[in-house]
């Protein structure tokens, strides 16, 4: 399996971003750590090990990028507004930075993002902000409400980037057009806390008329081995 490096300064952020790519080609697919996670998380924990088949086979292509939620909605000195704001740098990083980088390495414009915990809320809240980019997105024991972060602030930009709340109010006809086109799959586990933010959002999605698959798993469901079983259940593959 071929496994690469790669670090650039970003303009975006104003800093240098690592990542690893797994595998030389199929579906390329944009993984996001969990809570202030590193883009070699998904190795380290035994997910690239769960694909190592998809990989082999060149189903798919694995991106695995870094975060900078210490920076964003985890930075408790920083005003909640400041917050938000850095993670829409992240995000404009990823589409303007990440995405042209894939797309000079891998000619599949069959995009999917995926992630785990915290990564699952940036690999759908990507998505459904970008469904023109974004084909399948895979959310893994997520949470779609960021209003814990918040500290009671609420403003425009935050709305744009909770999944919960703009998801509510989808009335743009291109974008519902686009949502419809995507494959849109929330998996939980029953016990977990997060249960209830992955049933309002596939709700708001439906009542959108944007289909969408809600898995929930026995029990908490919240750790690797779940998450290693869950990839294999749902990533598929598109040549």
């Amino acid at each position: 399996m071929q496994r690469s490096y790669q670090r650039w300064y970003s303009p975006t952020l104003n800093r240098d971003m690592e990542l690893l790519v797994f595998g030389q080609h199929g579906t390329p697919v944009i993984v996001f750590p969990t809570s202030k996670g590193k883009f070699y998380e998904y190795e380290d924990r035994g997910m690239v090990a769960a694909l190592s088949e998809h990989l082999e086979r060149g189903w798919v292509q694995l991106f695995c990028v870094d975060s900078v939620d210490a920076e964003s909605w985890y930075c408790d000195w920083a005003h909640p507004a400041g917050r938000v704001q850095r993670h829409v740098q992240y995000d404009q990083y990823i589409l303007n930075e990440v995405v042209p980088f894939i797309h000079s390495q891998n000619g599949n414009t069959f995009f999917m993002t995926t992630g785990c915990s915290f990564g699952a809320y940036h690999a759908i809240n990507f998505a459904l902000r970008h469904p023109d980019v974004v084909r399948r997105t895979i959310g893994l024991s997520g949470l779609y409400d960021m209003r814990m972060f918040m500290d009671g602030h609420y403003d425009e930009i935050f709305y744009f980037n909770n999944p919960i709340d703009f998801t509510a109010d989808l009335r743009d006809d291109h974008q519902l057009w686009m949502l419809k086109q995507q494959d849109i799959i929330l998996v939980i586990g029953q016990d977990d806390r997060a249960r209830w933010s992955n049933e309002k959002l596939s709700e708001n999605l439906w009542r959108a008329g944007v289909g969408n698959a809600l898995r929930l798993w026995d029990g908490w469901a919240h750790d690797w081995p779940y998450w290693q079983q869950m990839i294999k259940s749902y990533i598929g593959g598109h040549d």
